[in-house]
């Protein structure tokens, strides 16, 4: 053995004794496994592999997908990935970013939904509004999405009643859905069941590029940087033409009386800017003060338009957002994104809506 060799020998052995930890260069760690990162730490592309994959084909297995969890981002994986985000309104573009982990993570928590509009003063959680926002969807839950989950039934010819309630005659038009498209027949609306009925509803491909530019995918409106309301792709006609009128008073100034007496005004009270917005779908003929509208329609919130009525003021959620004068000082537009207690007020909607 070298001296020199022996000398370094014996000064390791020394601090070793002492109990002076040592540092090894990182060569000799290039062997020691890396701590596994978890789904969420990075985005997920195809060809990538690890343990937050498996995480991701687990997550992607409790929401109704067959992908086995092998941690390899294959084919499979890929195509249970596109399904989900088509099913939860994300363009279905394969990569798993936070976006995508997080409407994952959020919808197989299958918390509560909203079930007055878009929103319940009560629970300040709004997230719920539309179906993917929890999955799976079964008997026995209640809110907006199951109100969207039995509009797209009825459009798909599996006519149910639309109260926003998974009862017992849901169930079986959910029956009668997977029966008809060859799927597991068990009357649970999971991921994979919310991609085929969307595609047999009609509603558009958020990726597909056939979307109108002015509509916005899923079944929430959203609110344009210039203030605008932007309706979304799956409304109905009405609720699109709601959300059209609105946007042409959307800045104009409070003018106490406005809207009432003529529709072209320079200005608009609350009850008169409602009225504008349902006149323009062709839902009123005549202003009404705001007191009137509290016995108009029919009683409760709607599925996609709920009204908030009494004597001294009225406003209104379109699809998840607000139409209100009280918020124009805000941004100098009606459309709101936030929400207010609805304590005191009527709640009605036009019929059907």
């Amino acid at each position: 053995m070298p001296p020199s060799f022996r000398r370094s020998l014996v000064s390791i052995l020394a601090f070793v004794a002492l109990g002076v930890p040592l540092l090894v260069a990182p060569a000799a760690l290039a062997g020691t496994p890396t701590k596994a990162t978890h789904l969420g730490d990075r985005t997920l592309r195809p060809g990538t592999s690890g343990a937050d994959v498996k995480e991701l084909q687990t997550a992607l297995g409790k929401a109704g997908f067959r992908v086995k969890p092998d941690g390899q981002f294959g084919t499979a994986t890929v195509r249970a990935v596109k399904r989900f985000q088509r099913a939860s309104r994300l363009k279905p573009s394969g990569t798993v970013d936070r976006k995508t982990v997080a409407a994952l993570k959020r919808a197989l928590r299958g918390t509560s939904a909203n079930l007055n509009g878009g929103f319940d003063p009560d629970d300040p959680d709004t997230s719920h509004h539309s179906l993917g926002d929890r999955i799976p969807v079964q008997r026995g839950m209640s809110g907006h999405d199951i109100r969207v989950l039995q509009d797209f039934l009825t459009r798909a010819g599996f006519k149910v009643r639309v109260d926003g309630e998974f009862g017992a005659s849901t169930e079986k038009a959910v029956k009668q859905f997977e029966t008809a498209q060859t799927r597991t027949v068990d009357g649970i609306m999971d991921a994979a069941d919310i991609d085929a009925l969307r595609t047999l509803a009609g509603e558009p491909d958020p990726g597909a590029g056939t979307m109108p530019t002015q509509l916005a995918p899923g079944d929430r409106a959203q609110i344009g940087a210039d203030g605008l309301a932007i309706a979304p792709a799956s409304a109905p006609p009405q609720v699109q033409a709601i959300i059209a009128a609105g946007n042409q008073i959307a800045s104009k100034p409070y003018k106490y009386g406005g809207g009432h007496g003529k529709w072209n005004d320079s200005g608009y009270d609350c009850s008169g800017s409602v009225s504008y917005a349902l006149h323009g779908a062709g839902l009123l003929d005549t202003a009404l003060p705001s007191g009137d509208f509290t016995d108009w329609g029919d009683a409760g919130p709607g599925q996609w338009v709920t009204l908030y009525a009494r004597a001294s003021h009225i406003y209104m959620v379109v699809a998840g957002i607000r139409f209100d004068t009280s918020g124009r000082t805000k941004a100098n537009t009606r459309w709101q994104a936030d929400m207010r207690s609805s304590k005191g007020y009527t709640a009605r909607h036009p019929t059907g809506l």
